[in-house]
């Protein structure tokens, strides 16, 4: 099965995330990722607290895959510039077909 990474985040440095955004597609393409939804603003269709002003979906071509970038994003500097520059979440789900 394919594998998902699903970040929504709010930007609180600007240009600390735009640092991010320009290095990390190496290592998306590098894992045979690819943006399947990029900076999108969600449509809110049930109010919570904790709407995302950005939303990012990102294919894998498996769920290890998947892992493995985030895996390696972790080790990476990557990680803390995502940290300081954003507030959110990313999650890993599995597709279903």
């Amino acid at each position: 099965m394919r594998g998902y990474i699903v970040v929504d985040v709010n930007i609180k440095d600007m240009e600390g995330f735009m640092e991010y955004a320009s290095r990390i597609p190496e290592l998306i393409e590098k894992h045979g990722g690819r943006y399947v939804v990029k900076g999108a603003e969600p449509v809110v269709i049930r109010e919570s607290i904790d709407v995302p002003k950005y939303l990012v979906v990102i294919e894998f071509p498996s769920v290890e895959a998947a892992d493995n970038f985030i895996d390696e994003r972790s080790k990476s500097e990557l990680i803390e510039i995502f940290n300081r520059s954003t507030v959110g979440r990313i999650l890993r789900v599995e597709g279903c077909i």
